[in-house]
């Protein structure tokens, strides 16, 4: 696996590999720039919205650290490595902070425990912003994880000001729960909680909360392990990245104006195709993008680029494969999107965006942090 040297440039004029309409673009290239190192094992990458330009950084291990000024501080902002088992796929996956942090100094946390199973907190930051003040934790939803992988992670405020959290199907292999089709269950989900008050409850308007037997917070179901999902800043569309399990990586779209209750499909099918062998209902929500193993084995989804640095990728959705360590762009419109390779970078474990739009790409094993950068 090839990794990136120190501003490298990934030769390629994006006229050419980014489609047409990018004309005003021409000769601009695309670089992937080490801004940050020293953050191994890293699970998101976010902003506050505050206004102060820091950048927050989730280890598995259990920190969180944050840097400012193109600097990381020494001491974490919080540390929860004694209330995880950190390995394999558990530990600390995703990060929020509260719309309203500003006032309110809420962010939340979604992590596994020392059992392994799925835990949804939210802290309070010390009066200065310095830190997130450990006493503050307060338990907001959990849920039983039948086995070690397929935990999900991704923790995100939606423009309806709800929170999302992205669950996997419970982990082995092929769901052999069915919890994924199963209403009842908050695995192979993207559940919706409003978060306003002292506690979680249901989001108003969750497709399945007057269903008997089905769980209230689901938003959203069918999905294997969605490593990743994000929304588009300036359309409010949500891209979600779903983990395949023997032949293809998918990726997911859900319009803002959606009501919820789309089927993605798992475990009765694996991107287009059959995974079981009656897959013959409709109903299916059909994945926007499809790659096999010949390209990648485990998608990291990203972000549709709404930054200033690369005015060529504007609207262009970036993501990219763990496995593989291939990096690319789609544009982020209509039924089908064709991706273009951007280059390479390891083991890519998470996208980022910091207040600006700009988009970050974290390095599992290296501890870089790299920034999406132009240059002519």
């Amino acid at each position: 696996m090839t990794s990136v040297t120190a501003r490298q440039t990934v030769a390629f004029l994006l006229t050419c590999a980014l489609g047409a309409g990018l004309g005003t673009a021409s000769g601009q290239q695309v670089r992937f720039t080490p801004v940050l190192s020293g953050l191994e094992q890293a699970t998101a990458i976010t902003h506050a919205g505050d206004g102060s330009g820091r950048l927050y950084i989730a280890q598995q291990s259990g920190l969180i650290r944050v840097a400012e000024g193109g600097k990381l501080r020494a001491a974490p902002f919080l540390d929860l490595s004694g209330l995880t088992r950190a390995g394999g796929e558990r530990g600390l996956l995703g990060l929020a902070f509260d719309p309203a942090y500003k006032t309110n100094r809420r962010l939340y946390v979604h992590y596994t425990d020392q059992n392994g199973d799925t835990v949804l907190a939210r802290y309070a930051a010390a009066a200065d912003f310095s830190r997130a003040d450990p006493g503050s934790a307060r338990i907001l939803f959990t849920a039983k994880q039948p086995y070690a992988n397929h935990n999900g992670g991704q923790l995100a405020f939606g423009p309806d000001g709800f929170l999302y959290l992205g669950l996997g199907d419970g982990g082995s292999g092929g769901d052999p729960q069915n919890n994924a089709q199963n209403l009842a269950s908050p695995l192979g989900k993207l559940l919706r909680f409003d978060v306003k008050g002292e506690g979680a409850k249901p989001a108003a308007g969750n497709p399945f909360a007057g269903r008997q037997g089905a769980n209230a917070n689901v938003w959203a179901y069918g999905l294997r392990n969605p490593w990743r999902f994000s929304f588009d800043r300036e359309s409010g569309n949500l891209v979600i990245a779903d983990v395949g399990q023997n032949a293809f990586e998918e990726v997911d779209f859900q319009p803002r104006a959606s009501k919820g209750g789309e089927n993605y499909g798992w475990r009765v099918r694996e991107g287009r195709q059959c995974y079981e062998q009656n897959c013959k209902a409709g109903g299916f929500r059909e994945p926007v993008l499809v790659y096999g193993r010949q390209e990648g084995q485990s998608i990291t989804g990203g972000y549709v680029y709404r930054g200033r640095a690369l005015p060529a990728l504007k609207g262009q959705y970036v993501f990219g494969d763990f496995a593989s360590g291939t990096v690319w762009a789609a544009p982020a419109t209509g039924t089908t999107w064709t991706k273009r390779t951007l280059g390479k970078v390891e083991s890519p474990s998470t996208f980022g965006e910091d207040e600006a739009g700009e988009v970050y790409v974290a390095e599992y094993g290296s501890g870089r942090i790299l920034k999406l950068t132009g240059g002519n």
